[in-house]
């Protein structure tokens, strides 16, 4: 017996339990059965493979004659039954399940969900999670987010490269993964001290990403990893989630450098544009040139957090031209990285080929 949880892949007729009696019982065969019954020998074959239900006259009979009580032979053809349409109505909405997924491939890049792991083996629980990650309840929703994919205006004149269905993904993935992070609440009076506390991670640049991430969500900030997709440009992702702010990086260069500059940014968003308002988002394109009044911004928070004004004036004043060993130098005076004060002098001068035995990566 199936429960209305548990649908078998195929009903079983009450008339296999004939069958089975008839099998291990040596007084009695489907021949005698039906002359007891009274019906032919083909009509009672017929309720054996299932063709024809035991109605409510069979069972007493065969209550009489094989002993099974009448309510077990209806309570078992009215399971049949139930389990008939149960089945029925799996594969109908199997069906329609195919045909969503089929709608789903065209608005989602499938292998990077499949790659990220967030897939099961069921058709109908894959399309239930590619639901809550693109926040619709129906595919007629992420039709329509798909149609006014909110990040199309950051096309720019430099013809980035950009795959809008990755773009839509990558987005709502970071999204999906900060709606299932909590963290401490979030006060902007304390973005300085944040500041300062991510700088101490920088320079010591040991265990990086754990330990940043360890302060965002100290004050009150969700911090989400999400590895590059193709032709998805984007280095950082600034936006609310809930009670709290969110920041979404790719590490596309694995420099703590690049790393420290690009979360410096978002946070610059956070202190200067979404404390205001929290309906705004900002993505960072890399090799994006013509920036808005916005990027600009969060590009000069960024510059006075990791080397505050008056220190790389001082350096400009007392220490150019600078080397490696001068930067090193100063990098245990002022206790900024090395590589942070290289990338600052490389953009100042807009010169990026320089050699250096500066360790950039990211540990």
């Amino acid at each position: 017996m199936a429960t209305k949880n548990n649908i078998p892949f195929e009903a079983t007729h009450p008339g296999s339990l004939i069958k089975d009696e008839l099998d291990v019982r040596d007084d009695i065969n489907q021949k005698d059965l039906a002359k007891e019954m009274g019906v032919k020998a083909s009509f009672l074959n017929e309720i054996i493979k299932g063709k024809r239900p035991i109605t409510a006259d069979y069972a007493i009979i065969l209550e009489k004659i094989l002993g099974i009580s009448a309510d077990y032979w209806m309570r078992f053809q009215s399971q049949y039954e139930i389990d008939k349409a149960r089945i029925k109505k799996k594969n109908i909405e199997r069906i329609k399940s195919i045909e969503i997924w089929e709608i789903i491939k065209e608005y989602v890049p499938i292998k990077y969900f499949k790659k990220f792991k967030y897939f099961t083996d069921s058709i109908e629980e894959d399309i239930r999670i590619i639901m809550n990650i693109y926040n619709v309840s129906n595919i007629d929703g992420l039709v329509d987010s798909a149609a006014k994919n909110k990040f199309a205006y950051y096309r720019k004149s430099e013809k980035l490269q950009i795959d809008d269905k990755n773009i839509l993904a990558w987005s709502s993935i970071a999204t999906y993964e900060a709606s299932q992070q909590k963290s401490n609440k979030f006060y902007s009076e304390n973005i300085d001290q944040l500041c300062i506390q991510l700088n101490e991670v920088f320079y010591k640049n040991e265990n990086t990403l754990e330990n940043a991430r360890r302060v965002l969500n100290q004050f009150g900030i969700k911090f989400i990893i999400i590895p590059k997709l193709e032709k998805t440009p984007i280095d950082g992702y600034s936006f609310w989630s809930g009670d709290n702010p969110a920041i979404a990086l790719t590490l596309r260069h694995g420099r703590i450098d690049n790393f420290a500059f690009t979360l410096m940014h978002e946070i610059g968003h956070i202190a200067l544009h979404l404390s205001k308002d929290r309906n705004s988002e900002f993505v960072d394109f890399y090799r994006e040139k013509n920036k808005n009044t916005a990027e600009k911004e969060a590009d000069n928070f960024a510059q006075s957090k990791l080397i505050p004004s008056d220190i790389w004036n001082e350096i400009i004043e007392k220490h150019i031209p600078l080397n490696d060993d001068k930067i090193i130098e100063l990098s245990s005076h002022y206790f900024i990285n090395p590589a942070i004060l290289f990338g600052r002098a490389c953009f100042e001068m807009d010169a990026y080929a320089f050699k250096t035995r500066i360790n950039k990566r990211l540990k």
